[in-house]
């Protein structure tokens, strides 16, 4: 009998992962309620859809704790203050995460988890994570924070070698039994801290993927914030043998990758880490190229060479690998300008990092703030910035950072949030652009003030540009 049978279940949020929890465990035989404050017809025909499966719908109440339950499982996002699992927490009923249910609901012969976590940079290295474990010729999935989810996986009657796992924040902080094979944090910038309510607290939750880890806790050796990667290596209790494991775009340590005349190379995983250099690719093999996307390369390498994965495998699957649109992606080249869209960039970690990529930039930057200052990213930046266009509704926030700290970059502020607003930034920073430049749209800030999400932001960004070259041609 399964141990679930029975087990009295509430599933926060319809959302995918809730669904997919929900499913899941009422197939094992627990008696599932899953409730959501929403109550429209995507709710309704969600609801609907679950009720054919034997799971109980609760629509437009999200607060109340159903009667009998023994277990919370939640989604990313739900706040630990919300006031469902202040109930739960009165009447003695354990929270938890879709991730930690996947860790449950593995199986005696489970595919070992490569865990992939940070402020920035985590989808990117998944997935090239996944595409070096195929190149190996592995049957592996990006899964967790991004894909197909992560619960379905685990189930699949098909199994798995080893799973590519992206994991929140969020997630992090619900799932406490996660013992990775291997994991790394990326980097750490504040983030989410109205989630978390401080910067401790998120990179405590952040460093929760590094414990009880099998092999290698990978972190990055370049970093200079604190805590930093390393510090939470350090904080973690890991198994007997696990090794720490840093990399830098620098020429590497023992016990290090990183980068030595344009070849990305291992310092870890050789049989004598003090003497010898094992070539894993070039950097022309990583696209596109910037530095913050080479440090993402090295930690999806590190994990797959702690995974055993051969040299060869991570030089064809960094080959192979091609980023989601909207992330340091080149739209075209007008009047010998480059037009690039980082509309992921929603940060300013993010924003950082994309800056650094290019050498001249006109910046179109702006949208929602979400309490983030702008002073450290500007005076990183200044020496590279042509001029900014700066759209959305805490555009003046970094107006002011600008007039502070480069008052000798041309600004451009655009009063307007209609659907030509994208448009006119783009029209005004060609005009500000000279030829070599790069106009850069990485707004340091969320879209939810002018559009549905950054993948819009992003493609409007794209249609004006074609439209530019249009009239430019």
């Amino acid at each position: 009998m399964s141990e679930w049978q029975g087990k009295n279940v509430t599933v926060a949020g319809l959302g995918v992962s809730g669904i997919s929890a929900a499913r899941a465990l009422a197939g094992l035989g627990a008696s599932v309620t899953v409730v959501d404050g929403g109550s429209s017809q995507a709710h309704r025909e969600r609801a609907a859809s679950l009720e054919g499966d034997g799971v109980s719908v609760r629509l437009g109440d999200a607060e109340t704790l159903p009667e009998g339950t023994d277990l919370v499982v939640t989604s990313p996002g739900w706040k630990p203050s919300s006031p469902l699992f202040a109930a739960a927490a009165e009447a003695g009923v354990d929270v938890v995460g879709d991730v930690e249910i996947a860790w449950r609901l593995r199986g005696p012969d489970a595919a070992p988890w490569l865990a992939i976590t940070g402020t920035n940079g985590k989808t990117t290295t998944t997935r090239m994570l996944a595409s070096i474990l195929e190149a190996a010729g592995l049957r592996t999935a990006a899964v967790g924070n991004i894909g197909t989810p992560i619960v379905d996986v685990v189930l699949s009657e098909e199994p798995y070698d080893v799973l590519a796992v992206e994991l929140s924040s969020y997630q992090l902080h619900w799932a406490p039994s996660l013992r990775a094979h291997s994991a790394a944090v990326l980097n750490l910038a504040p983030d989410h801290l109205d989630w978390h309510g401080s910067m401790e607290a998120y990179a405590a939750d952040k460093g929760r993927v590094y414990e009880g880890n099998h092999v290698a806790c990978v972190y990055n050796a370049d970093a200079s914030d604190k805590p930093s990667t390393e510090d939470l290596v350090r904080e973690a209790d890991v198994e007997e043998g696990c090794r720490a494991v840093g990399f830098t775009l620098n020429a590497p340590a023992p016990s290090q990758l990183g980068v030595v005349d344009g070849i990305l190379v291992d310092r870890a995983f050789v049989p004598d880490r003090q003497k010898q250099a094992q070539e894993l690719a070039e950097i022309s093999d990583v696209q596109p190229p910037a530095p913050h996307n080479i440090a993402n390369a090295l930690a999806a390498a590190a994990l797959a060479r702690a995974f055993g994965v051969q040299a060869t495998a991570v030089r064809d699957g960094l080959r192979a690998f091609r980023p989601d649109a909207h992330r340091i992606e080149h739209v075209a080249d007008v009047a010998e300008v480059a037009y690039v869209d980082d509309s992921k960039a929603t940060n300013t970690h993010a924003a950082e990092a994309s800056l650094a990529a290019y050498e001249s930039i006109v910046w179109i930057a702006g949208g929602l703030a979400k309490g983030a200052t702008f002073d450290e990213l500007v005076t990183k930046s200044a020496a590279r910035l042509r001029g900014a266009v700066l759209i959305g509704a805490d555009r003046e926030l970094i107006r002011e950072a600008l007039a502070r700290h480069a008052p000798e970059v041309p600004v451009v502020d655009l009063d307007r949030t209609d659907t030509g607003a994208m448009s006119e930034a783009v029209r005004r920073a060609a005009e500000l652009a000279r030829p070599g430049d790069t106009v850069l749209m990485a707004p340091a800030c969320a879209s939810m003030d002018m559009f549905t999400n950054y993948n819009k932001r992003g493609e409007a960004f794209a249609d004006a540009v074609r439209e530019l070259g249009s009239t430019s041609a």
